[in-house]
């Protein structure tokens, strides 16, 4: 069960091994290798509204900074079985997108915040929103009538969503992001001071020149290069779907502790 509180850092370590979030996590091996190569292949599904050219067409450069920023395995020959996310690398990007969202606090910004994992990271991103709120940022509210070809983009509880068929969708594309963006400007409206969000949302947010964090998870490795280049603020390493909603409560206390928000 989730621990009540603001957890120390070690607590939030064993916390995140506990609940799988970190350590060894139910994406395998194969999943992620996979996912490294169809980026390197030059897929577009998998760079996550990034631009990435020609950077990254060798997926061993790939498994190398997922290696180093992540915590996956850098044994090429390591092909199939349980993978894994340093769970200190975890904390250790809480820390970095906290130091980010103290500097928003203190200048009132203006923040979006979007996800593409709604059944995982929807409330970390509204508590997150809410806390903002009462340090006197700005929360960015979406433009009505958005929509892309896999459906309506809405907001609920400050963040921003893909809504199909009555249901919230899973999305990594970065085109709901361009539609918000190009919404706002459209309407004559200031792009936001920083985006927190995920997948596409963030990678999309961060290639258009937006400060941006992102959550991603082991098999997604965009937004990972996206941070080595500089493109993206903190990229969190972390599973984006583990068992409740819940067990990511602790986290995001840490992180809101972290920034002076709690």
């Amino acid at each position: 069960m989730p621990i009540p509180g603001t957890p120390s850092r070690a607590e939030l370590v064993d916390h995140l091994v506990q609940t799988r979030i970190a350590g060894d996590v139910a994406t395998p091996r194969e999943n992620n290798l996979s996912h490294y190569r169809k980026l390197a292949n030059g897929d577009r599904n998998y760079w996550l509204g990034l631009e990435l050219g020609d950077r990254w067409t060798d997926e061993q450069d790939v498994l190398a900074v997922m290696a180093e920023r992540c915590g996956v395995s850098d044994d090429p020959e390591y092909r199939y079985g349980q993978d894994t996310i340093d769970p200190d690398l975890t904390v250790d990007a809480l820390e970095r997108a906290a130091g980010r969202l103290r500097k928003a606090a203190d200048g009132e910004q203006r923040v979006l915040f979007a996800t593409g994992h709604p059944g995982g990271l929807l409330d970390v991103h509204r508590a997150t929103a809410a806390a903002l709120r009462a340090a006197g940022c700005e929360i960015v509210v979406i433009p009505d009538g958005l929509q892309t070809d896999e459906g309506y983009v809405f907001q609920f509880a400050d963040v921003a969503v893909l809504e199909h068929g009555a249901t919230l969708w899973h999305t990594h594309s970065g085109e709901p992001m361009r539609a918000i963006l190009t919404g706002l400007e459209s309407e004559g409206r200031p792009l936001p001071d920083l985006v927190v969000a995920d997948h596409g949302w963030a990678g999309f947010a961060g290639q258009l020149g937006l400060d941006s964090i992102g959550y991603a998870d082991c098999n997604d490795p965009a937004l990972f290069l996206a941070e080595a280049e500089g493109t993206l603020q903190v990229t969190i390493p972390l599973d984006d779907h583990v068992k409740s909603p819940r067990f990511y409560d602790p986290m995001t206390a840490y992180l809101l502790s972290a920034a002076g928000l709690a």
